[in-house]
C-alpha cells in the first residue's frame, strides 16, 4: 500500500508538471501568434508547423529550465521556494526566446519588441502559475500524507552533544531534524541500533521509509541491505567518505567492477572557464548594483557617521590569507577586545542600516572587489576566518578540504543549510560541491542564491545560549560570526 501511494505522488507531480507547462506555453502562444501576425516578413512564419515548432520549443525550454531549478517539486519543497523557482524559471526562458524569437523571424530588429512582449508576459504568467501552485500544493498535502518514517539511531552518538538518556529538546531538535518537514515527513517512532537489528528489521513493515541518522558505517550498510531487499525508501545522514565517494567514475577491470575517484579538484580547463566567468559577472555586477552600493554607504555614513565598510581576515584556496570586504552592518567596535562574537537573534549590536542590509545581503555586495582581485569567486565555499579555520580543523581534521578550490560570494552551505548550519553540516555540502564541481552547479546555486532571500531561517541568529558557548570557546561558527562580528 506504501509504494502504491508513493506511485501515486509521482503521478500527481507529473500532472501538476504538465498543466503548468502547457498553461506557460498557451500563453507564450497566444503573444507570439500575435506578434506574428503584425508583424509577418516572410509569409511563412505563420503555418501551423512553424507555429507549432515555436511553441514546442518553449514547453522543452520551460521543462528543461523548470527542472534545473526546481519549479515542479509540488509537496516536495516549501511553497515560497517552488514560487520563487517558478517566477525564476518564467523570466529565464522568456529571457531565452527574445533571442530565440529573434532568430527564427530572421529580424534582430525586433529585439526591443520581443523584449517589452516577454517581460509582460513573464510578469502575467508568474502570477497566474503562482496562484495556481498554491493549491497544487495544498492539494497534495491534503491527499497524500507525510510519511510515516522510522528512525534509527545511536544513543551513544548523543554524548557528543549532550549526556545519552538527558536531551534536552534544543538536543533533541538538533538529532532529529526532520521534524522540521511536519507536512512531509512524521516519525512515528524512533529505535536505537543498541536494541539489536533483528528487533529493528522486525519494526520497519508499518512505515513509508527509514531514516538512518548518524550510526556507525558497518551498521548503516547492512540497513541499507535490508530495506533494498524489502522496496522500502531510506533517508540517511551521509558521512564525509560518501561524499567524497559519490561522483566516483565506475570501471570494469576485466570482471571486477571499481569505482574510481580522482580527488584532482578542477581541472584546467574547469579553472579557466571559471575565472573568466568571475571577471565578466563581477563587472556586469559592479555595473548592475553600483547605486545600491552608493545608496547603502550613504545610509550607513549618516546613521553613525562610521566606516562604511568593515574589513576581515579569511582563508581561501590552499589556506590563503585575504582582507573580506564587507559594509559595516554593526556598531563600531563591535568586537573591540579581539575576540569573536557570534551574531545572536536580535542583537543589539546590529544598526539599523544592519538589519536592512542583513536581511538582503547586500553587506556581502562590496566583495565583488574580491572577485576581481583574484581572491574569491562567484561560487564556492564561504571563506571561513582563520580562527575559525583553525578551530574546526581540531575538531574535523576534514575541514580543511574547503580549501580545495576559492572562497566565494555565494555557496551551497549559504542556499542550502541556514546561517546557523554547524560546520560538520556546512563542510558536507561543501564538499558536495567541490567533488561534483560543474559550470551548471554554479548557475544552480546562484538562482538558489535569489531564492533564499525570501526565506527567514536562511538569515537566523545564533540563539543566546550558542552565542555564549562559541564566545567562552574563543570561536564563531562559520560565516555566521563573519557578519562583521
Amino acid at each position: 500500500m506504501g509504494q502504491i501511494r508513493i506511485k501515486n505522488k509521482y503521478i500527481y507531480r507529473w500532472l501538476c508538471m504538465v498543466l503548468l507547462s502547457v498553461l506557460a506555453t498557451i500563453s507564450f502562444f497566444l503573444v507570439w501568434r500575435g506578434f506574428v501576425k503584425v508583424n509577418n516578413q516572410t509569409g511563412s512564419l505563420m503555418g501551423l508547423g512553424n507555429l507549432l515548432m515555436a511553441a514546442g520549443i518553449y514547453f522543452v525550454l520551460y521543462h528543461i529550465v523548470g527542472k534545473a531549478l526546481k519549479a515542479f517539486r509540488i509537496g516536495v519543497d516549501r511553497k515560497a521556494n517552488l514560487l520563487a523557482s517558478q517566477v525564476l524559471t518564467l523570466f529565464s526562458v522568456d529571457a531565452i526566446e527574445v533571442l530565440v524569437s529573434c532568430a527564427i523571424t530572421g529580424q534582430f530588429r525586433f529585439f526591443p519588441n520581443f523584449l517589452w512582449r516577454y517581460v509582460l508576459l513573464a510578469f502575467g504568467q508568474s502570477v497566474v502559475l503562482c496562484l495556481l501552485v498554491i493549491p497544487m500544493v495544498d492539494l497534495y498535502r491534503h491527499f497524500f500524507k507525510a510519511h510515516r518514517v522510522l528512525e534509527i539511531w545511536d544513543s551513544r552518538s548523543a554524548g557528543k552533544i549532550g549526556v545519552a538518556g538527558e536531551l534536552s529538546m534544543e538536543e533533541y531538535d538538533k538529532l532529529h531534524f526532520m521534524n522540521g518537514r511536519p507536512d512531509k515527513f512524521h516519525i512515528e517512532k524512533i529505535v536505537d541500533i543498541n536494541e539489536g537489528l533483528d528487533k529493528i528489521y522486525g519494526m520497519m513493515e508499518p512505515y513509508d521509509a527509514v531514516f538512518i541518522n548518524d550510526i556507525p558505517s558497518e551498521i548503516k550498510n547492512d540497513i541499507l541491505k535490508e530495506c533494498f531487499s524489502r522496496d522500502i525508501r531510506v533517508y540517511f545522514t551521509p558521512k564525509i567518505s560518501d561524499i567524497i565517494g559519490k561522483n566516483s567514475e565506475e570501471i570494469n577491470l576485466f570482471d571486477t567492477p571499481l569505482y574510481l575517484c580522482r580527488n584532482a579538484g578542477l581541472s584546467l580547463s574547469q579553472r579557466i572557464v571559471k575565472r573568466t566567468c568571475d571577471i565578466v559577472f563581477s563587472l556586469i555586477g559592479l555595473v548592475l548594483t553600483s547605486p545600491i552600493l552608493l545608496v547603502t554607504a550613504l545610509a550607513i555614513k549618516l546613521e553613525d557617521g562610521g566606516p562604511v565598510f568593515f574589513r576581515q581576515e579569511r582563508a581561501t584556496l590552499g589556506g590563503k590569507e585575504f582582507s573580506i570586504l564587507k559594509f559595516r552592518s554593526m556598531i563600531v567596535d563591535a568586537e573591540k577586545d579581539g575576540r569573536p562574537h557570534p551574531a545572536g537573534e536580535k542583537d543589539p549590536r546590529i544598526t539599523k542600516v544592519g538589519n536592512v542590509i542583513r536581511a538582503t545581503r547586500i553587506d556581502e555586495l562590496p566583495q565583488i572587489l574580491n572577485i576581481l582581485k583574484g581572491d574569491m569567486s562567484i561560487v564556492g565555499p564561504r571563506p571561513e576566518r582563520l580562527e575559525h579555520v583553525q578551530k574546526y580543523c581540531e575538531e574535523i581534521p576534514e575541514f580543511k578540504y574547503r580549501l580545495k578550490v576559492k572562497g566565494g560570494l555565494t555557496g551551497p552551505a549559504q542556499v542550502f543549510g541556514k546561517y546557523n548550519t554547524s560546520p560538520l553540516n556546512k563542510l558536507k555540502m561543501d564538499l558536495f560541491y567541490i567533488t561534483n564541481y560543474s559550470l551548471l552547479l554554479d548557475l544552480q546555486i546562484l538562482f538558489e542564491t535569489v531564492k533564499i532571500l525570501v526565506q527567514k531561517e536562511s538569515t537566523e541568529g545564533f540563539t543566546q545560549e550558542r552565542v555564549q558557548e562559541m564566545h567562552d570557546a574563543g570561536a564563531g561558527a562559520g560565516d555566521g560570526a563573519g557578519k562583521d562580528a
